[in-house]
């Protein structure tokens, strides 16, 4: 684990940072690619990924801080200078909505835009994610002894009773063998963001493989709201996260409506597209 990879004067270089570079590098391979074969520019795929990378990282950092407004405040310079507290669904939100305005730009439909885009999506996210397991940025699971399991000592968060946590009802409380001076050599736990790379893989292997199959416009990004909002709901019962409604976190509500959503769309889009289009991707 190497939080911090070095310094340049007064300016860190985060391990995170590197690996959602290098995210942001796989999505702009992969939507190049798609943005190539649908008779689109390549360099269009570029300013695509540069405009949702640049709201993306605002959009989560945002997030974070409404969700988090205590601990910001208490250290307002957490809110820039912080190599941590980026929270993906703000990443989305933000990167959505900057998707749209490039689409209008280029004058290409928004679904369509979304279905070359969202292979991209779901690879970069995986990519990202290593770099929550290398920087200890808090993301980590619950106590776990299985062979895998680890520690993070060296933490980005800290590694102690006020970041290596338990679920206690719906209330956060440390975990057995941590301290506010830090955990137990024994301590180890999920690797949930190293799960997450696996299943944010399969995802864009699964969607890469049907992208040429799948005809009606706006399924391949129904598709992906379905999986990727699957993988983190089942991602989310080992996370530590305090329980909102239903003996869900936030985190699982909001993957819920992902799934949701891509669901209703996806069977809405079958049932409204032409006889002809149905049965081209039926074979």
């Amino acid at each position: 684990m190497i939080p911090i990879l070095f310094h340049l004067g007064p300016l860190t270089i985060y391990s995170y940072g590197l690996m959602m570079a290098l995210g942001f590098i796989a999505a702009d391979i992969a939507c190049t690619s798609e943005f190539k074969r649908h008779g689109y520019q390549g360099e269009w795929a570029s300013t695509l990924i540069l405009w949702t990378a640049i709201a993306g990282v605002a959009g989560s950092r945002v997030y974070d801080i409404i969700d988090n407004w205590p601990r910001y405040a208490a250290d307002p310079s957490a809110m820039i200078f912080s190599g941590a507290g980026f929270v993906w669904y703000g990443g989305l939100a933000g990167g959505l909505l900057a998707s749209y305005f490039v689409a209008r730009h280029y004058r290409i439909r928004w679904l369509t835009l979304a279905d070359m885009a969202a292979p991209g999506l779901a690879i970069g996210h995986a990519v990202g994610r290593i770099g929550c397991l290398l920087s200890g940025d808090g993301d980590w699971g619950t106590v776990s002894n299985l062979p895998w399991a680890m520690s993070f000592p060296h933490a980005i968060v800290g590694w102690n009773g006020r970041s290596v946590l338990t679920l206690s009802g719906n209330r956060l409380v440390a975990a057995p063998g941590c301290t506010d001076s830090g955990c137990a050599p024994w301590v180890r736990v999920h690797p949930a963001p190293l799960y997450e790379t696996i299943l944010y893989t399969g995802v864009f292997l699964i969607l890469w493989a049907i992208r040429k199959k799948v005809n009606l416009e706006g399924q391949i990004f129904y598709l992906y709201l379905i999986m990727a909002g699957g993988c983190r709901f089942l991602v989310e019962f080992i996370r530590v996260n305090p329980r909102v409604l239903w003996g869900l976190s936030e985190a699982q509500l909001i993957a819920l409506l992902m799934v949701a959503v891509g669901l209703a769309a996806y069977t809405w889009s079958r049932m409204t597209a032409p006889a002809g289009a149905a049965a081209k991707e039926a074979a």
